[in-house]
């Protein structure tokens, strides 16, 4: 999502049904009592998931950052639109950054960044980094479907009205996504064993959960 125009179109995409459920599955395990805290977002893209965790937890701060300026150029408009400038900070950072605090946060939240990391333990070892004790984990990211024929179908049933530069970059996300039993695999690995993932949608899997205390 470097250039410009890629970054606008995805801005302004509605992702409104993936991004709610995924503030849903955030809610069902940080607690539906406001409580303070603060968030690290890694790879918040537009930043509409940060602003819509910001409007349901007024009580909680968030650094969100990401790799690409120009889909951050996004992000502080929609921020500054809906009037959470105080409390969502937006950085330009890319994976690994030990500019990111060390176990400071309670909460770290990532969705669809997964697939686009060359390293996919960058991501793991970042929120073993950063999360502190009992943190939220909340990772959402597509499933790959297992032939070309399930992408098409994707393609077609999520995106057939889209942008071209959309459908050729949701086609190359689909495969390049990983399944569920590679996610699985790349935890054990990084010794998040008390996270699992499963299948939150027809396109997704989630990770969710607690780190232990």
């Amino acid at each position: 999502m470097a250039a410009a125009a890629q970054a606008r179109a995805y801005a302004e995409a509605d992702f409104s049904e993936s991004n709610a459920m995924f503030v849903e599955i955030f809610r069902a395990h940080w607690g539906d009592a406001p409580a303070s805290g603060r968030v690290l977002d890694l790879g918040c893209g537009p930043a509409d998931i940060p602003i819509r965790i910001a409007q349901a937890f007024p009580e909680i701060r968030i650094d969100a950052v990401d790799g690409s300026e120009s889909m951050l150029r996004c992000a502080r408009e929609a921020v500054a639109k809906a009037g959470l400038g105080e409390r969502i900070n937006l950085f330009r950072r890319r994976l690994p950054d030990e500019r990111l605090e060390m176990a400071s946060y309670s909460g770290v939240i990532c969705n669809s960044l997964l697939h686009h990391l060359a390293e996919p333990d960058d991501l793991w070892k970042t929120i073993t980094r950063c999360a502190g004790l009992g943190a939220v984990v909340v990772v959402m990211d597509l499933i790959r479907p297992d032939d070309e024929a399930a992408v098409d179908r994707l393609v077609e049933a999520y995106a057939a009205e889209a942008p071209e530069v959309l459908r050729q970059d949701f086609r190359a996300s689909l495969c390049a996504a990983y399944t569920l039993q590679e996610v699985e695999a790349q935890l054990q690995a990084s010794g998040l064993l008390q996270l699992r993932p499963k299948r939150v949608s027809d396109r997704h899997w989630a990770v969710a959960g607690r780190l232990a205390a």
